[in-house]
């Protein structure tokens, strides 16, 4: 697809959580614009269905399967990519997870869990990875936080904790790395992805926001080709909302 706001021809990309929700929307709009995608998640089958996607749009496509949650399988998953394609343009920390449970009732476990999956994972990954773009051509890398992060709720406190966490992270992780590594934020609100089935069927139709409702997957994809592409040169250490809103 010719674009040329976003055009990320030869580019490599890898993102977590990208088989399906936000992250595959994300996938699905780099490789039709040029970009060969690895896809990485807990489940390799769901991996594997989402890199047909890529390949039919004649790009080259990796599934790997792996467990954000534990340090060494994001050290793993960056040599497994960088073996694989010799380089790391872009890179998206999308993998998390966001249960809802009164704070008295949250056990250690799950605590932990919610930490693990939404912070200590994307900071490991994007450690690793921001040192070689660094030491090489350099690159861009987007953490998916939340408005819950800017707007916390109740009975989601370690997650807006781990949230607010990745935020601080980009800011610091600019400055750490820049000027050859770009890092940015995207902060969405409510989208109507796989969770949303869950959801009261008025929370599928109407938001608390300015827009009233909640957003639709594909609306995420500009505001990721945005911070992918190079028409964000001067865009450093920022975050992005796409939360309608809030």
């Amino acid at each position: 697809m010719a674009d040329p706001l976003f055009d990320l021809s030869g580019r490599i990309a890898l993102v977590t959580g990208g088989s399906r929700g936000l992250g595959l929307q994300m996938v699905r709009a780099f490789a039709e614009r040029g970009a060969d995608v690895i896809i990485a998640s807990r489940k390799l089958d769901a991996c594997e269905a989402a890199t047909e996607d890529v390949r039919k749009l004649g790009r080259r496509a990796l599934a790997v399967s792996a467990n954000l949650s534990h340090w060494d399988q994001a050290e793993r998953l960056a040599d497994t990519a960088w073996n694989a394609f010799g380089r790391i343009d872009i890179l998206v920390n999308n993998a998390g997870m966001s249960p809802r449970v009164p704070s008295h009732a949250m056990t250690e476990d799950l605590f932990d869990k919610v930490m693990d999956l939404n912070f200590k994972g994307p900071f490991r990954l994007a450690s690793l990875i921001a040192k070689r773009m660094f030491e090489g051509d350099g690159g861009v890398i987007i953490n998916v936080s939340s408005s819950g992060a800017l707007y916390p709720l109740p009975e989601v406190v370690p997650y807006s904790g781990a949230k607010s966490a990745l935020n601080a992270m980009t800011v610091s992780f600019a400055r750490e790395y820049g000027p050859k590594v770009r890092v940015n934020t995207i902060s969405p609100g409510p989208f109507l992805t796989d969770i949303a089935r869950a959801w009261t069927p008025e929370a599928r139709e109407t938001a608390d926001n300015a827009l009233g409702r909640p957003g639709r997957p594909e609306e995420i994809v500009t505001a990721a080709l945005f911070l992918a592409s190079p028409s964000s040169s001067f865009t450093n250490g920022a975050i992005i909302r796409v939360d309608g809103g809030s």
